[in-house]
């Protein structure tokens, strides 16, 4: 009888192959690293072009989760190619791309958010004393102010999102926004699937605590 391999012959079929077979974005970083590392950057910029196709799409739409802005999303997910660029020698081979991409994409989605809010509060104009009282608000008036407090209590959210231990941060983002399955979190990550999921569940709990629901 053939002995099991390296790979757990117990383990689900698709956390095997996310665990032998690199995803195409670590393959391409891993490629740009050492054109960088052999000081052909020309070269490492073209390649990097392949990059971004590969995870454009997807960065795109987890910035937007965070920033619900589809400007301020692209200039999230261009920072975050920015510092791919400039920090790909830290990279490293035997984690995933995918994941370290995620990291540095969703802090400069943060980031973006407190530059936003810092200038909005900036700008805002002071309250008006004599407001109406709300039974006079006309109804277009009204539901701008219902998206108003749809968007304060995103952020509300958001701030509650940054303010999260890293590892719980990052998993809420896989699974939540970026909707990958805890065996697949666990495969990327390293972590089992078990961790995966106490963290998910540490990080949600929060996360209803500041909407004031119960845990």
């Amino acid at each position: 009888m053939a002995g099991r391999s390296v790979v757990d012959a117990g383990a689900p079929l698709r956390d095997r192959v996310a665990e032998t077979q690199p995803s195409p974005a670590s393959v391409i970083a891993t490629e740009i690293k050492g054109l960088v590392a052999r000081g052909d950057r020309d070269q490492a910029r073209e390649r990097f072009g392949a990059l971004v196709a590969v995870l454009q799409r997807r960065a795109l739409r987890v910035a937007f989760q965070y920033l619900r802005n589809p400007d301020d999303a692209d200039e999230a997910v261009q920072d975050a190619f920015v510092k791919v660029f400039m920090h790909i020698e830290q990279y490293r081979e035997d984690l995933s791309f995918d994941v370290w991409f995620m990291r540095i994409l969703v802090n400069a989605s943060l980031d973006r958010l407190k530059a936003r809010n810092r200038q909005q509060r900036f700008i805002a104009p002071a309250p008006d004393d004599d407001e109406r009282p709300v039974e006079q608000v006309p109804a277009a008036e009204a539901s701008s102010e219902r998206r108003l407090l749809a968007r304060e209590r995103w952020e509300q959210v958001t701030r509650a999102v940054a303010n999260l231990p890293d590892r719980q941060r990052l998993v809420f983002t896989l699974s939540q926004v970026d909707q990958r399955t805890p065996a697949e979190i666990a495969a990327a990550t390293g972590m089992s699937a078990a961790t995966v999921r106490v963290h998910l569940f540490r990080a949600l709990r929060k996360l209803r605590g500041v909407l004031g629901e119960q845990a």
